[in-house]
């Protein structure tokens, strides 16, 4: 039995999510073969100086990108949880990290502590922003005595192209979705419909198959998905409900008791896919309406104060996270909550 013992210096980069899935792919290939157990360590080196401030914006964006990582990879090791376990982790705040040496020191020393093996560093990491930083830190941190590994993953182009390599089983779930979809439209599973279907979704999955599906489809995943989303769309329509009967109050109030205001927030989800559905889902409940979203940036109008509770309640945002994410994503705090951390810090 051989336990392997991960350390994942993490910073925001194109590349830190590819990079999270190799390290837990890695992991869970060593334990297939050696039967131990996994230790990952997602460690965000902090650049501030000697005089921290635990409430600081940087502070933040370290716990907020810490707990991002931490939910890719326990989506990532789905059925493997028991084998695998995962810490984050900020470091370097008692230090002024400016060189390589300095980052390679505390990321060293957090090694030592934790009886770690095997450093893992993203191609993307560069906490210093446009400053390179990453040739002579594997460097100085392989010198220290430990495994130093990047993940073999390749760097977005600026410009993406539109169409991309596909596979069969991409294919096959658009052909899927595609078909499905068309029926549900027909109404109906009389022999033309089953036929044209066949016809369309064949159309539809050969001019779009490398274009609307831009990432690898995993069955697995995509099943637990879906069935995480059939437990959300009941929870969608009574909020929906919900929030008819509330409008519906307001409207016929003699006093029509109504405090619009527009509110932003940055959302706790990190893809298109849920991303979308959260913004469709919040205009879909009456009473709040998304105007605008910019990466994970919200700008969404409430009518009444109620609305806007419900809104930064965060409710609706831990459902979301839920479906693509799974139970463990639901921990994370509130928009109220990380609202508040945020103007506690400034």
């Amino acid at each position: 039995m051989t336990d392997l013992r991960l350390l994942i210096p993490v910073s925001e980069s194109v590349t830190l999510r590819n990079t999270v899935a190799y390290a837990v792919r890695h992991a869970l290939e060593r334990t297939d073969e050696n039967d131990g157990s996994v230790a990952i360590h997602f460690v965000y080196p902090l650049t501030e100086r000697p005089t921290f401030d635990p409430e600081s914006e940087e502070a933040e964006t370290a716990h907020t990108l810490l707990d991002r990582v931490t939910v890719w990879a326990q989506e990532d090791i789905e059925d493997d949880a028991n084998t695998v376990t995962i810490e984050t982790a900020v470091i370097g705040a008692e230090e002024y990290l400016f060189s390589p040496g300095d980052y390679a020191n505390v990321l060293v020393q957090y090694a030592r502590n934790h009886d770690l093996d095997v450093a893992v560093f993203d191609p993307g990491f560069s906490p210093l922003g446009t400053t390179p930083l990453l040739p002579p830190l594997e460097a100085e941190v392989q010198n220290a005595g430990l495994d130093v590994r990047e993940a073999p993953v390749q760097r977005e182009r600026r410009s993406p192209p539109l169409a991309r390599r596909g596979t069969v089983t991409q294919f096959l779930t658009l052909f899927g979705v595609s078909y499905v979809f068309y029926l549900l439209l027909g109404g109906s599973f009389e022999t033309y419909n089953l036929v044209t279907g066949v016809i369309s979704a064949g159309v539809v999955s050969v001019a779009l198959w490398r274009v609307s599906l831009t990432s690898p489809v995993r069955p697995v995943r995509a099943a637990k998905q879906l069935g995480r989303l059939a437990l959300y769309l009941p929870y969608l329509v009574g909020e929906i409900a919900k929030g008819s009967v509330h409008v519906a109050y307001v409207v016929l109030h003699p006093d029509l008791p109504i405090d619009p205001e527009v509110t932003e927030f940055d959302a706790a989800v990190w893809s298109t896919l849920s991303i979308t559905t959260y913004a469709n889902s919040i205009t879909l409940t009456p009473g709040t309406l998304t105007v605008n979203v910019s990466q994970r940036r919200f700008t969404v109008h409430s009518l009444t104060s109620t609305t806007r509770e419900d809104l930064l309640d965060g409710a609706l945002e831990r459902a979301v996270r839920f479906v693509f994410y799974g139970r463990a994503a639901m921990d994370i705090p509130s928009p109220r909550d990380r609202m508040n951390d945020e103007d506690e810090s400034q």
